[in-house]
C-alpha cells in the first residue's frame, strides 16, 4: 500500500473568513485516504502559518525530511495552496517528489500523479519550473558580467590571495601580510628561477597557508601568478573563451603591470617548453631541440645510465617523435651528445659580448625588487610591533580580558615568524646573487657556459633560444654518429 503523507495547513486569519479548520481538511483528507485504499502514515499539521514560505513551517520540514528517508511514498493536500502559495516553493517542492519517487496529490483540484492528468499537470509545471530556472540564471550572469564590467572582483568563492572582502562591502582590500607573499612569489619565479613546485614546497615548509588554510601546489602557485587581479584588473568566464574579458578594477594592485607581463611572457615559454618524464634539471634541452630532418621537437626517453652507487653517469637521450610514427629516420641523441655539440657551436659563435648587459641589468633588477620587497617587510614587523603594544596597553587598561589578549598575541606572533622568515630567504636570496655576481656572471657565453648549474642553463635557454636544429649523422655500418647542430634560432625579445 501506498504510504501516503497528509499535509494541512491554515492561518488564523483564513480560518475566521473561511470559517473551514484544519480538522475538516483532515477528516476530507483522511476519507480520501480510505477510499484510494492508501495506507496513511502520518498526518503534518501546521496551524496559524502562512503559507509564505516554507523555511519556518514545522510541519512541512519534517514532511521533506520523512520523504528523503523513504518513508512517505504519496503527499495529499487538500489545495495546492496549502503546500505554498509561492510559486518558485512549489517547483522546489514538485522537484523534491520527483527526486525521491513520491506522488503527489491535491483533493480540491483532482491532481493525482497516479494519473494522466495529474502527471501532466506536474509536466507543465516542470516546463515552467525550467523557464524560471534560465531566467534567473540569466538574470544572474547579466548582473555579475556588469559587476565585471564595472570593476569589481566576482570573489564567488573567496577573495584572491593577498586581498580581503568583509561582508557587505563590494571592494575588496588589500591583506598587507598576504600581498607580500605574493610579491615574493613573483620574485622566486623571475628571479631565483624557482619552477611552480618548489615555490609550493618552499610556502609550506615556512607553514604558509593558501587562502584556503591548505598547503600550496604547484596549480595554486601558477593560479597567483596568472591572476590579473594583482595589477588591478578584473576577469570573467574565464573557462568560456566567448564570453570571458578582462576589464579595469578598482581595487589596489599589488604588482606593477611590467612584471606581471614578464611572468606572463615567460610562463608562456616554459608552456612549450615543458619537462614531463625526467627532472628538468638533468634535461635543460628538452622542449628547445629540434629534429634538423624533418623539424618536430624531440623528446626526453629511455632510462638514465647508473654507476654501481646509484649515481648517475648519463642521462637519457633525445628522440625525434616522427621516427616513432616511422616518418623520420633520425637516430636518437644522448644528451651529453647535445651538450658537446652546442658547446661546439658556441665556441664558433664570434660575439656574445652583448648578453654581459643582459646580465648585468637582470641582476640589478632583481636586486631592486627584492630590496623593495624588503622593505615593505619592515613596515610590516613595525606595524606588528604597534599593534602588540596597543593591545599590552588595552589589557592593562582592562579593556580587554586576558583571553582576548592571548589570542591577538598569538595571532601577532605567528605573522612575526612568517615574516621573518619570508624576510630571512629575500635577504639570503640578495647575498647568492652578490656571490653570483662575483663569481659566475657571464662574460660571454663561450667563456661560462661551462660554469654554469643546470638550473641556471635551463633558464638562459628559456629565456634567449627559441629553437636548436639538431641531426645524429651515423655512416653506414657504424652504431655511433656525429651530432651536429645545425642551427641555433635566438628569440627576438
Amino acid at each position: 500500500m501506498l504510504e501516503t503523507g497528509i499535509y494541512v495547513r491554515v492561518s488564523t486569519e483564513e480560518q475566521a473568513q473561511e470559517g473551514f479548520s484544519i480538522r475538516a481538511q483532515e477528516q476530507k483528507l483522511r476519507d480520501f485516504v480510505r477510499i484510494k485504499e492508501w495506507s496513511l502514515y502520518k498526518i503534518y499539521a501546521d496551524e496559524g502559518i502562512s503559507g509564505k514560505n516554507i523555511t519556518e513551517r514545522p510541519a512541512i520540514n519534517e514532511l521533506i525530511e520523512d520523504i528523503k528517508k523513504g518513508y512517505v511514498k504519496n503527499v495529499l493536500v487538500f489545495k495546492i495552496d496549502r503546500l505554498t502559495r509561492n510559486t518558485a516553493d512549489l517547483i522546489s517542492l514538485i522537484d523534491l517528489f520527483n527526486k525521491y519517487g513520491c506522488s503527489f496529490n491535491s483533493l480540491n483540484e483532482s491532481i493525482d500523479t497516479q494519473t494522466a492528468t495529474g502527471r501532466m499537470f506536474i509536466k507543465i509545471i516542470g516546463i515552467f519550473a525550467e523557464f524560471e530556472r534560465e531566467n534567473i540564471a540569466e538574470r544572474s550572469r547579466i548582473g555579475f558580467e556588469r559587476k565585471a564590467r564595472e570593476g569589481y572582483s566576482m570573489c564567488t568563492g573567496s577573495p584572491s590571495y593577498g586581498y580581503d572582502r568583509k561582508n557587505g562591502e563590494r571592494i575588496q582590500t588589500v591583506n598587507p601580510y598576504e600581498a607580500g607573499i605574493v610579491k615574493e612569489m613573483y620574485s622566486m619565479f623571475l628571479d631565483r628561477h624557482m619552477s611552480f613546485l618548489d615555490i609550493a614546497r618552499n610556502l609550506n615548509s615556512r607553514n604558509i597557508p593558501t587562502k584556503a588554510n591548505s598547503n600550496w601546489h604547484a596549480r595554486t602557485v601558477k593560479n597567483v601568478l596568472t591572476n590579473c587581479n594583482y595589477v588591478g584588473n578584473v576577469r570573467y568566464a574565464t573557462k568560456d573563451e566567448k564570453r570571458s574579458f578582462e576589464a579595469k578594477g578598482i581595487h589596489e594592485p599589488i604588482i606593477s603591470e611590467e612584471l606581471y607581463e614578464e611572468t606572463q611572457i615567460l610562463i608562456e615559454k616554459l608552456s612549450t617548453k615543458v619537462y614531463k618524464k625526467h627532472p628538468k634539471e638533468d634535461h635543460y634541452f628538452a622542449g628547445i631541440v629540434f629534429c634538423a630532418l624533418c623539424g618536430e621537437k624531440l623528446v626526453v626517453h629511455g632510462d638514465y645510465k647508473r654507476d654501481k652507487n646509484g649515481n648517475i653517469i648519463s642521462p637519457g637521450a633525445y628522440r625525434c617523435q616522427n621516427r616513432h610514427r616511422k616518418s623520420c629516420t633520425a637516430s636518437s641523441i644522448r644528451h651529453p651528445k647535445v651538450e658537446e655539440a652546442f658547446m661546439e657551436y658556441i665556441d664558433n659563435i664570434e660575439d656574445f659580448n652583448a648578453l654581459d648587459e643582459i646580465q648585468l641589468a637582470m641582476k640589478q633588477e632583481n636586486k631592486n625588487k627584492n630590496l623593495e620587497l624588503i622593505n615593505d617587510l619592515h613596515k610590516q614587523l613595525e606595524k606588528l610591533d604597534r599593534k602588540e603594544k596597543e593591545i599590552v596597553t588595552m589589557y592593562v587598561q582592562e579593556n580587554i580580558d586576558f583571553d582576548s589578549y592571548s589570542n591577538i598575541k598569538k595571532t601577532i606572533d605567528n605573522e612575526r615568524k612568517q615574516a621573518m622568515g619570508t624576510l630571512e630567504g629575500i635577504e639570503e636570496s640578495i647575498d647568492d646573487e652578490i656571490t653570483v655576481k662575483r663569481e659566475n656572471i657571464i662574460k660571454n657565453l663561450k667563456e661560462n657556459w661551462e660554469f654554469l648549474s643546470n638550473s641556471e642553463r635551463r633558464h638562459f635557454l628559456i629565456n634567449f633560444v627559441e629553437k636548436i636544429e639538431v641531426v645524429n649523422e651515423r655512416e653506414e655500418g657504424r652504431c655511433k654518429g656525429t651530432v651536429k647542430i645545425l642551427n641555433v634560432v635566438f628569440n627576438k625579445e
